[in-house]
């Protein structure tokens, strides 16, 4: 689990939440309240890991923060670029929303919250199947928002720029780290949007790039 994904476990937990962290490798998350091995990738995966968290009790909230990045252009870019992007940018919260949308829906509603990216709506070159992958986040999280409305459950996205964690800061210049974003305060955001005081908010893509 990533810079943000323990980030979000930390400040859930904070804030009184009971949190399942789920990975695809087993790893000590701080905050959490059991970790579980997946791959959100497939249908499979994702309806495993699921089907043991409805087993623990109800389900208020999912937020899907597994991703990755690879760089490459459409012209240039390895041939398994897009294929790769999609798995772990779009395939993992399409399967993840499936298996935890009944569990909400018999909660008597809930949120969810997805991770896009600043490149969905403004794309930049040299990272194309990542920007497409992300754009199609975008989508889901619209389409959902419409699907769940009648069952109560609101779902957002968030999109981040550049995230403020060790790995950027080794390997971006220190000008394209003046305006990153600390996992934690993105974390914060995604704390509001699943509770109830954004009861009001569905459908809503969040610019989360601060000044940059």
């Amino acid at each position: 689990m990533g810079a943000l994904g323990r980030a979000v476990v930390l400040e859930l937990s904070r804030r009184g939440h009971r949190v399942v962290a789920v990975g695809r490798t087993a790893a000590d998350v701080p905050g959490a309240s059991r970790t579980l091995v997946a791959d959100l990738t497939v249908r499979e995966g994702a309806e495993a890991a699921f089907g043991e968290v409805g087993a623990m009790g109800e389900v208020e909230a999912l937020v899907n923060v597994a991703g990755g990045f690879a760089p490459g252009s459409v012209v240039e870019g390895a041939d398994t670029a897009l294929h790769q992007m999609l798995a772990v940018n779009l395939e993992t919260a399409w399967w993840s929303c499936r298996a935890a949308a009944p569990l909400l829906t018999r909660h008597g509603g809930g949120a969810i919250v997805n991770v896009a990216s600043r490149s969905a709506v403004g794309p930049v070159g040299g990272a194309a199947a990542y920007a497409i992958s992300k754009a199609a986040v975008l989508r889901l999280t619209e389409v959902l928002a419409a699907e769940l409305a009648p069952s109560r459950v609101r779902v957002n996205a968030i999109l981040p720029g550049v995230i403020a964690t060790a790995a950027n800061r080794e390997a971006m210049a220190p000008s394209r780290l003046a305006a990153a974003v600390p996992p934690g305060d993105l974390a914060a955001v995604i704390a509001f949007l699943i509770s109830d005081a954004a009861w009001p908010i569905s459908g809503a893509l969040i610019p989360t790039y601060g000044w940059s």
